[in-house]
């Protein structure tokens, strides 16, 4: 009898330790957000997002405010539209507001870094974001600089 409810109490544990594996795995792989909020939903358009992804957080000062909800090639300007999903409980958002895209963590993942700006009108569902930083490409930047050492070499 002792040995078997010593084989029900490791059964347990190992089974707590592979919900607790999976449930990290969702967290790390941003697939399942335990606290998604229905929000509304703004455009910004960057020049380039470098490995931006659907899902990626949105800040602001730190503090996620919303989440990127797609991204598709603009068939006019030839830029990426990102529609960002914010939380509807950071309604007061001015509608002068700069959106950045900045890469955090040694894994360089990618998101959406938003700064205030000074109106008294707030963003609403449809608005646009029109002050945008691209991603800054690393790729991009080493080659400019090797090309303006090549260039100075002559």
């Amino acid at each position: 009898m002792q040995n078997k409810s010593t084989e029900i109490t490791v059964g347990m544990f190992v089974a707590a330790g592979i919900a607790a594996i999976f449930v990290l795995a969702l967290k790390v792989s941003n697939l399942a957000e335990f606290n998604d909020e229905v929000g509304y939903k703004v455009v910004a358009e960057f020049e380039n997002i470098g490995g931006l992804k659907v899902r990626s957080a949105v800040t602001m000062a730190g503090v996620r405010v919303g989440r990127v909800e797609s991204i598709i090639l603009n068939a006019e300007t030839y830029n990426a539209d990102v529609t960002i999903n914010l939380y509807g409980n950071y309604d007061m958002i001015p509608v002068d507001t700069a959106a950045s895209i900045y890469t955090a963590g040694l894994l360089g993942e990618q998101y959406i870094g938003l700064e205030a700006g000074a109106e008294d009108e707030f963003l609403q569902d449809g608005d646009v974001i029109d002050l945008t930083q691209p991603a800054l490409v690393l790729e991009q930047v080493i080659g400019k600089f090797l090309f303006s050492k090549a260039e100075g070499d002559d």
